[in-house]
This record gives C-alpha cells, structure tokens and sequence, in this order.
C-alpha cells in the first residue's frame, strides 16, 4: 500500500469536486475549493477520522468495501475507480461484482429530489437510491448485498409485492424475467447473471414456470401503480436511461402535474422520507 501517493490521490479528486457535483448545499463559511473531508466521509458511510488518517497517509489498509464507497464518494470514472484500488495493492477485480456506478449517472442522480430515481444494474441489483425512492421502494442499504436485488425481493419476499395492486403483480413478474432473460441472451457466458437466474429457479416456483415459457422483452418505459402505505396509490410513467455499456440503468418514476398521483408524490417527499423503513421494493 502506497500511503503517500494514496493521500495524495484522494485529496486531488476531492479538490475537483463542488457540493453540487455530489447534491450537497454549499453552506455558509466555505473557504476553500472542493468537498471537506466530512463530506466525503458522509458520502461514503464512513467516520471521518478514518477518511482524514487516509489523507494523511497514516490511516489503515482500506477493505475493498471501504474502496468501492470511497469510489462512488469521489464520483470516480472506471480508470479512477481501478487506480484507487491499485494504490492500496489491490486488484481493481470485476467492476459490475462491487456494483461501481458509472459518474454520470450518479451525477444526474445527484440532481433529482423530487421524483424517485434509481440506478439499478441490468441484472437488478440497486446500486443506488435518491431519498425519495428510498421512501418509496425501501432503503437497500439496509439489506444484506445478496438481498440488494428488485429481482430476488420480487419473487422471495411476499412484502415486497405490497407496493403493487394484487391485479399488476403477474404482469410485473412477468416482465422482470422477460428483461432477465434478454440481459442473459445477450451474455450467456456471465457468471454473475448465470448464477442469479439459477438462484431464482430454486428459490421460487412462480419464476421457474415463467422462466419455462422463454419470454425475451427487455423494459424500457412503462405505466405503473404503486400503493404506498401512508400516501395511496400512484400512477407513475417509467423511464429508463442506460449507461454507454448499457449495464446500469438510471430509472425515473415521474407523475403528471396537476395529477392526483403528483399530489401524493408530493406528499411522499414531505413525509414519506421519515417513515420509509417499513417500504420496500
């Protein structure tokens, strides 16, 4: 582990950094260009003594955990992200495995607070929520990395097709393994999608009868109702916009202005925020 070149490292790619970039206020009282180091440490889940020892190259041997949050923290591109790793003297390893997510979509990401955004890998794993679809769908962070996928909650948690009305649930089930089974058609040879769709055949009867009958359809825009427990029901036009390898899928969930679906909405940012830890998605 180079510790010099490691601090010198994370304090250029902070300096470039405003709180914008990252969908922080700036605040009062900022004297010098780029994010504080709290900031960072917020960004990654991690105590600020330990990113500051990092930056003074005296701080541990970071864990690629700790690397991958520090990577997403510093919006760092894929040759970034792989460079961080070396420094420490650890290979960068298979980026789509850590769930690395592509800068610009972060970005825009970074941007959205009033509809509920998503970046979600094309096999469904949840890279990453913004606050209003963590009041909606439920906080993945708060599961195990196993358990991080739309996919694997839709067919082995019964509370996580509470979201939907009973009458959309087929059609919902059937279009998760139809967009599985493109993902798998257009890389057969992946490991990672391989062995989630045999998971998913063990666990759950239902996809493996829908697995069987080889719908291949993958999703892009969509109407869906979801009933939240505090606000109602909403109707929300789906969109999706691919990164350029076309692996991570930043998905949006809007409502039409004036709409009653807006107005809950609405409502969801003002007080769903606070209470969605019995949501989930």
């Amino acid at each position: 582990m180079d510790r010099i070149e490691l601090a010198d490292f994370l304090r250029r790619r902070r300096a470039e950094l405003t709180p914008a970039d990252v969908g922080l206020a700036a605040g009062p009282r900022r004297r010098t260009p780029g994010l504080r180091r709290e900031e960072v440490a917020q960004l990654a889940g991690m105590s600020a003594d330990y990113y500051s020892r990092l930056e003074q190259a005296r701080g541990p041997r970071p864990s690629r955990q700790i690397l991958a949050a520090m990577a997403r923290a510093l919006r760092l591109t894929d040759d970034g992200r792989d460079q961080l790793f070396r420094l420490v003297g650890e290979p960068p390893g298979d980026r789509r495995c850590e769930g690395h997510v592509r800068p610009g979509l972060l970005r825009i990401l970074d941007r959205l607070d009033d509809i509920p955004a998503q970046v979600v890998s094309d096999i469904g794993d949840v890279l990453a929520r913004n606050a209003l679809a963590a009041a909606l769908f439920g906080d993945a962070s708060d599961r195990p990395a196993a358990e991080r996928n739309v996919i694997v909650q839709y067919f082995t948690d019964p509370a996580a097709r509470e979201l939907l009305p009973p009458e959309d649930r087929l059609e919902q089930a059937r279009a998760h393994v139809a967009d599985l089974r493109a993902v798998l058609a257009a890389r057969s040879d992946d490991a990672q999608a391989t062995a989630l769709v045999a998971r998913l055949r063990s666990a759950s009867p239902e996809f493996a009868a829908l697995w069987a009958s080889h719908e291949v359809a993958p999703r892009r825009r969509a109407t869906q109702r979801f009933h939240h427990r505090i606000v109602g029901t909403m109707e929300l036009d789906r969109e999706v916009l691919l990164s350029d390898e076309g692996d991570q899928r930043l998905i949006l969930h809007t409502a039409r202005p004036g709409s009653e679906s807006y107005e809950r909405l609405r409502l969801l940012r003002v007080v769903g925020i606070e209470d969605f830890a019995g949501s989930v998605g």
